[in-house]
């Protein structure tokens, strides 16, 4: 390590091998697979898959090889080129093994195609078809099992389909790091199976169905509910979580039916996780009533189009079926929210959108009157496409002239700060010979970038960890740093050399919660990065139950002492980053700019902005509440946000939506603060119902491909802007999705060059990192599709509405605005404007423990409780504390204690984990306890008012 190599290397960039009788250009060191489908000749497979070890298993990818001993078969997966190498791929030898291997593989195989899921789109029937011997000499019996079983609440297995290529296995055990499945029996007993006392409970088992070359492993949402031929499909990106994975969004009848990973080179590799794969549920958004209705009735309906969506439910249709296609088999209601509705005499009735915007400009008028623009406040925005993040970003600040308005949820870290830093890219991250984690546990927030710094770790990256509980790459870090609440800053300048922050840490009354060695180890790898050189630092929210201030320092501490350290931030929420970079933040205007900064440019633009920098969402709510002694909120919009739910401290929340302030609510699914304290409410598409781009932890824009069409009387978000904004009296001066997007590019420096010209070219297929460096992108071809590699995925380009569709570009009226808006502010970029903020946090005493409030994949949000497939994985919500403080309160695993806090108190089962630092209990955030307690149970606990929550352990 830090070696000078001796020599030189001589390594050609380039070999030369000769391919069924013509030369071709290979990498040295590429599989002979991967270099003959570069050149164009494809050769059959089974077991290869590009983002997995080769392992040479299902031997259909023989090709004849020259060497010393003459021509042999080789496994073309399994040896990589060199110079000279002379390869037949069709000679009669290799149609021979073909042959065997196709004939082989079907002896045991059930042929049940036409009731098969993989039917259509099968690897095994497309080369059986294309390169196999057209019959078998086989007439015994063929084996027969039970099917399917389930290996998983999401996977069912047919085993007798398996063809033993262990790619699930593989996916498994090398990717996820998850070895919950393996083959067991001998001959052709051998099958896939589970472990008796570790079931398939991988965040990431879909994976396993998609890349499955049969039928053998299919997924449950899916299962008997499409043909392949039945769907349409569209290229989009998966906006559950901030990442930013691209995916084929397949439906049929304006109905989802699945979502596949496509290969993304420097963001997904082609893997989801499940809560991205299987949350289409809740687009859909039906639940089955199981009421009797009369047939009669259903057969009155056909062909008639209902006057209101109210008539839709009665008449027992869902979306896809508004004309009148009507149901027989019993009553559907939707869980959506499909048409405007205004609280009269206490109750949501549903009215006309007309009568709906009136009453939300009425509301909004009074406030603003009677208090100022500032007694108007915005929370929400991240699940908003970037165009329509910047329709309501002109809408609060240019229009109603208000800059308390907040994207994040309490959950994030200062705006200022996450559009500040210097911001480094995934595959700079899996780059990086070291990298910091100051986040919650990645697997559960943000599970692909988990598998792409998982990857990078176990091979050639070292992990620094800083974290309050134990994560999945705890095991596999150099140095893991436990921190407790209000610690983090201390931890950062301890690993930065400062000597006085050991003994800062030690005198917490259980001791320091790092060990010398470890805090040794971690300053030894770091010392061998001047200033920070090669270094990414991953920051997020470790946890919820400590202000995002005290995470901020740490990160002002480890920017300040690693300058040439980039950062790559983990917070979670769809399009959080869009929203932030659109102005959906107090301070902030579009294009990553301060208010201040950007004052002139956007007066220019818009015509006014607001005079001062507003609230946060805490200070919002607390406004509401009356905690607040300047000013108060009177009027609130959400932007697809549940207070009740999503923000940390319920009590604030609930004192807030209760304190009789008009509340308009723009949303697409029902929620608590939305049925019972909304006044008006604006149904909205939702994802995959609406064309734009998003923009994730890198900075890279991607397009959103829509692909149905929103269920109802629901309206994209930028056009209820747009409309809000005309019954306020204003014209927010767009008529079309176009029209914002050139607006966008025009007057938001980040986001300056990248036309709808650009978006939609070849060299913007996988993203474009904003703001956009001349020359920083080279790539000018998209590579076809492996089928094997991804079954299921046809050509995007070439399927269903293109990424491109309602996306030609607009009026030209945007360029006209901007060519007199002067010279462009600067972005926020440099550490010296990031402030310093000196977090004072209360010393610990001996009988109060600190509350960690940590994230889990599945939990109580809409995209998980409106999936029937994903509900029942929701986890039982416990109290997870260290032996030693469990000992002493003479409790032990599964035991019920009370946690109590000044804001209420909870009772749990507990949980002992020695990872938790002593004084530390962790509980989930946003996770029902199963009683009567709201479905965010740990938010009664934490006090947003102060540093840290303190919680006293009781036995029960």
């Amino acid at each position: 390590m830090g070696g000078v190599p001796l020599t030189e290397s001589t390594q050609p960039e380039e070999i030369t091998i000769t391919l069924d009788g013509r030369s071709i250009a290979a990498k040295p060191g590429e599989m002979l697979i991967a270099a003959a489908e570069r050149a164009g000749t494809y050769i059959p497979r089974f077991c290869y898959h590009p983002r997995m070890e080769p392992v040479g298993m299902c031997r259909m990818c023989l090709v004849e090889v020259d060497s010393p001993r003459g021509a042999t078969l080789q496994p073309s997966c399994f040896i990589a080129v060199a110079e000279g190498m002379v390869v037949d791929t069709t000679s009669d030898k290799v149609k021979k093994a073909q042959d065997g291997v196709l004939e082989f593989l079907l002896a045991n195989h059930p042929l049940d195609c036409p009731v098969c899921d993989k039917g259509g789109e099968c690897p095994l029937q497309d080369q059986t078809l294309a390169y196999g011997p057209g019959e078998s000499r086989f007439i015994e019996e063929k084996r027969h099992f039970e099917k399917p079983i389930a290996i998983s609440d999401l996977v069912l297995l047919d085993r007798e389909r398996c063809i033993q290529c262990a790619r699930c296995t593989r996916f498994a055990s090398d990717v996820a790091g998850e070895a919950q499945i393996d083959f067991a029996g001998r001959g052709e007993n051998v099958e896939v199976a589970t472990f008796p006392t570790e079931p398939f409970s991988s965040y990431f088992s879909g994976n396993t169905v998609q890349i499955c070359p049969v039928g053998a492993l299919t997924a449950t949402p899916y299962r008997f509910t499409a043909r392949p031929w039945d769907l349409d499909q569209v290229e989009s990106t998966c906006t559950t979580c901030s990442v930013g994975c691209r995916v084929a969004v397949q439906s049929s009848s304006n109905r989802l039916t699945r979502l596949l990973g496509i290969d993304s080179d420097p963001v997904n590799h082609g893997w989801l996780c499940d809560k991205g794969r299987f949350a289409f549920e809740s687009v859909n958004g039906d639940e089955i009533d199981n009421s009797p209705q009369d047939v009669a009735v259903a057969d009155a309906a056909v062909d008639v189009a209902p006057a209101t969506a109210s008539q839709v439910i009665s008449l027992g249709a869902t979306r896809g079926q508004f004309l009148g296609e009507a149901r027989e088999t019993g009553r559907f209601e939707h869980g959506r929210l499909i048409e405007p509705k205004v609280r009269k005499n206490g109750e949501l009735v549903a009215t006309s959108w007309g009568e709906a915007l009136e009453a939300a400009a009425a509301g909004i008028v009074q406030a603003k009157s009677s208090h100022g623009a500032e007694a108007v406040a915005v929370i929400g925005g991240a699940r908003l496409t970037n165009e329509s993040a910047y329709a309501w970003a002109k809408l609060a600040k240019g229009i109603i002239g208000t800059d308390s308005v907040d994207a994040q949820l309490g959950d994030g870290l200062p705006a200022e700060l996450v559009l500040g830093l210097p911001r480094a890219t995934i595959d700079a991250a899996c780059a990086a010979p070291l990298l910091i984690t100051l986040s919650g546990d990645l697997r559960e927030e943000l599970p692909v970038l988990f598998l792409r710094l998982r990857d990078a770790v176990v091979g050639q990256t070292d992990l620094i960890e800083l974290s309050p509980t134990p994560t999945a790459l705890t095991s596999l870090a150099l140095a893991s740093l436990p921190v407790r609440p209000g610690d983090a800053p201390i931890v950062a300048r301890a690993l930065t050399g400062n000597e006085s922050a050991p003994a800062q840490l030690a005198a917490h009354p259980e001791g320091s919660s790092i060990s010398d060695a470890a805090l040794a180890t971690a300053r030894q790898a770091l010392s061998s990065h001047a200033d920070g050189e090669g270094v990414v630092i991953v920051v997020g929210r470790p946890s919820y139950a400590e202000s995002g201030e005290v995470v901020a320092e740490a990160a002002r501490v480890l920017a300040n002492a690693l300058p040439k350290a980039t950062f790559l931030p983990a917070l979670r929420r769809g399009n959080v980053f869009g929203a932030l970079d659109m102005g959906l933040a107090p301070g902030i205007l579009p294009g990553r700019v301060g208010l201040d900064d950007g004052r002139s440019w956007f007066t220019n633009a818009w015509g006014s902005v607001p005079t001062a920098t507003g609230r946060d969402t805490a200070g919002i709510l607390a406004s509401m509440a009356s905690e607040s002694a300047v000013g108060e909120v009177t009027a609130l919009i959400l932007l697809g946000s549940d207070p009740l739910s999503d923000f940390p401290d319920r009590s604030v929340a609930k004192a807030a939506l209760s304190a009789g302030h008009f509340i308009v609510a723009v949303t697409g699914h029902p929620s608590e603060s939305v049925d019972e304290y909304a006044d008006v409410v604006l149904p909205c598409a939702v994802a995959h119902e609406r064309p734009g781009t998003t923009t994730n932890i890198e900075g890279r824009v991607t397009r959103l491909g829509q692909k149905l069409t929103a269920p109802g009387f629901a309206w994209p978000d930028w056009m209820i802007a747009a409309e809000l904004a005309a019954a306020l009296g204003a014209d927010l001066g767009v008529s079309s999705a176009n029209d914002l997007a050139e607006e966008l590019h025009l007057t938001a420096p980040a986001y300056a060059g990248l036309t709808q010209t650009v978006l939609h070219s070849d060299v913007a297929h996988d993203g474009i990192v904003v703001p956009i460096v001349a020359g920083s992108s080279t790539r000018v071809s998209v590579q076809p599709i492996d089928p094997v590699a991804l079954p299921g995925v046809e050509s995007v380009e070439r399927q269903g509405a293109p990424p491109r569709s309602g996306s030609a570009g607009g009026d030209g009226t945007a360029d006209i605005r901007a060519a007199g808006l002067g010279t462009a502010p600067s972005l926020l970029r440099s550490i010296g404007e990031l402030g310093q903020t000196d977090v004072h946090v209360q010393p610990a005493d001996s009988y109060a423990l600190r509350l960690v409030a940590t994230r889990r994949l599945y939990d109580a949000g809409s995209s998980v409780t409106g999936s029937p497939s994903l509900t029942p994985l929701v986890p039982s919500l416990t109290a997870r504390a260290n032996p030693y403080d469990l000992d002493r309160l003479g409790a032990s695993t599964g035991d019920r204690v009370r946690l109590r806090s000044a804001q209420g108190e909870l009772v749990l089962a507990a949980e002992s984990d020695e990872g938790v630092p002593r004084g530390v209990v962790a509980v989930d955030f946003n996770v029902p306890d199963g009683s009567s307690v709201p479905g965010n149970a740990v938010a009664t606990l934490i006090d947003s008012r102060h540093v840290v929550t303190e919680v006293r352990l009781e036995s029960v």
